[in-house]
């Protein structure tokens, strides 16, 4: 086994630097699309942070949501965080699976780029809800009495564009509709629908989204109108972006015919310079 594991090793590390290689064509002729997308991450959380300065607290609304699915308390709200955590590692993980395994279908810098084009448009729209009308938040530190459902008005730009971290981060209220959680969740889950090979994963990862959104609820984090306006806002959009854009290169029939590394120093070359010249004359100019 450690002669194996030896043997290996160098196989392992050619297949990491000849992947790297061909992201890095990609990433030079993509990067401002990535940055503007990462670059909009940050707005909506000045967005998000802002509409906390509307919030008003008041008597929480009524949601039939919260009358069947029962509350876990404020000590178990962290259950909605943990399965996020999980959901969005995982996929974090598996868009640079190409690096290690050859059921590679995807290249991790175009599919990064559409999901952010998700992302993107959907807080958009959620910016444009959420400021438009803003609700008694359901959450614990957003109801009345609570010291962090208000905030006063801020000593300057900084303290709003700094995010008021942590506690701007932790404790925020009023950008309800709809779940920031759930787009991340669903924009993550049906790429992986779209461009994953294993149909046990895409139907556990769509069972994930559906305790996602019943945990988001029990911990009285949004509202039900939050979770269902998630669903179809999301797959909607994704469906909108996917027809305009052209469809992501599908690597499964080249990648599963050859083998997990070329033979030799030379061949893998030659086959590298083959992926970098179609990518860079084919795939990234339809791009």
């Amino acid at each position: 086994m450690p002669v194996y594991v030896a043997r290996e090793a160098p196989k392992l590390w050619r297949k990491i630097c000849s992947e790297l290689s061909v992201e890095i064509a990609l990433l030079s002729e993509n990067w401002k699309h990535l940055l503007a997308g990462i670059v909009f991450q940050y707005i909506h959380g000045v967005a998000a942070h802002g509409v906390h300065y509307l919030h008003l607290p008041g008597p929480t609304l009524q949601d039939i949501g919260f009358l069947l699915v029962p509350e876990l308390g404020q000590e178990r709200a962290y259950a909605s965080e943990s399965l996020f955590a999980v959901i969005f590692c995982s996929f974090f993980l598996w868009t640079f699976h190409p690096f290690v395994f050859q059921n590679k279908r995807i290249y991790t810098v175009l599919i990064w780029c559409r999901v952010l084009a998700y992302l993107v448009a959907c807080q958009i729209l959620r910016i444009l809800t959420f400021y438009s009308t803003q609700l008694p938040g359901p959450n614990y530190h957003c109801r009345k009495g609570s010291r962090h459902a208000t905030l006063a008005p801020p000593d300057s730009a900084l303290e709003v564009l700094l995010l008021n971290f942590p506690r701007g981060i932790l404790y925020g209220c009023g950008d309800l509709i709809f779940s920031s959680h759930m787009i991340f969740c669903l924009a993550f889950i049906r790429t992986y629908h779209k461009y994953g090979v294993s149909r046990i994963i895409k139907l556990f990862a769509w069972l994930l989204a559906v305790a996602q959104s019943l945990l988001i609820i029990a911990c009285r984090k949004h509202y039900t109108v939050d979770i269902i306006v998630a669903w179809y806002t999301v797959n909607l959009v994704a469906f909108f972006i996917d027809s305009k854009l052209p469809e992501l290169p599908d690597r499964s029939s080249a990648s599963l015919s050859s083998s997990l590394l070329p033979s030799s120093a030379k061949e893998k070359d030659g086959k590298n310079k083959e992926e970098r010249f179609s990518l860079l004359n084919g795939i990234i100019l339809s791009t």
